[in-house]
């Protein structure tokens, strides 16, 4: 009895050990492969960053602009005109001759206005604000814009906003166009959300805004509807 069960017990426990070994085995070929597996994924998900060295970019960009604009008198179509903040052009306005301290304009279209709107104002526009380019976005990502389908002023309804009510490069902006005009400006963060991110828009963002100005109304006036 006492050799039966010996031998008994090595015929039954030797093929146990060798299915044992070799599911071991496997199960360590199975975790060595999802480690694998994971790894990969996340060097795949990390290979492309949609706003890298976004600061150092938009900064170079702007400073850019900065170097090549001119900076007195209005915006005129064929040249980059920079204009300084609304608020700074009072006292201590050369204090403030950072690339920062200006939008850049592009005149794309000269209106028939010969005035322009001023802080209190309110104000229809057509626009289309972008980022710079990033990974996904040959163009700019465009997170803002009034218009549906194609630009055109004859069919698209612009939009109301008082002059006060929108980022300080957009206010500087409106402070110096006058109807009918169309621009490309460039807004650097500093003027218009700053370091942080702002809902779709990363922190350190240039703002490009492609703006007409349909026309503007002074306080105590009614703003009628469009038609």
């Amino acid at each position: 009895m006492n050799i039966f069960n010996q031998t008994h017990s090595h015929s039954n426990n030797l093929p146990f050990r060798e299915v044992a070994r070799g599911l071991g085995k496997c199960f360590l070929a199975l975790l060595a492969f999802c480690s694998l597996f994971l790894v990969s994924c996340k060097e795949s998900d990390d290979s492309v960053e949609e706003f890298a060295n976004w600061q150092e970019t938009n900064e170079a960009y702007v400073n850019n602009l900065y170097s090549r604009a001119v900076k007195t008198g209005e915006p005129v179509k064929g040249s980059l005109t920079a204009i300084k903040k609304w608020s700074y052009n009072g006292e201590n306005s050369d204090l403030r001759n950072g690339a920062g301290d200006y939008i850049y304009v592009e005149v794309l279209n000269e209106g028939d206005g010969i005035i322009s709107p001023i802080y209190t104002d309110t104000v229809r526009v057509h626009y289309q604000g972008r980022l710079l380019p990033s990974a996904s976005y040959a163009n700019g990502y465009v997170f803002d814009q009034s218009w549906t389908g194609e630009y055109d002023v004859t069919t698209n309804v612009p939009s109301k906003i008082a002059v006060s009510g929108v980022v300080d490069g957009f206010t500087t902006a409106l402070q110096h166009m006058r109807k009918g005009d169309r621009w490309k400006v460039y807004i650097p963060y500093q003027l218009g959300y700053g370091e942080s991110a702002n809902s779709s828009i990363p922190g350190y963002s240039t703002l490009v805004f492609d703006i007409t100005l349909n026309n503007f109304w002074h306080v105590g006036e009614t703003v009628p509807d469009f038609h």
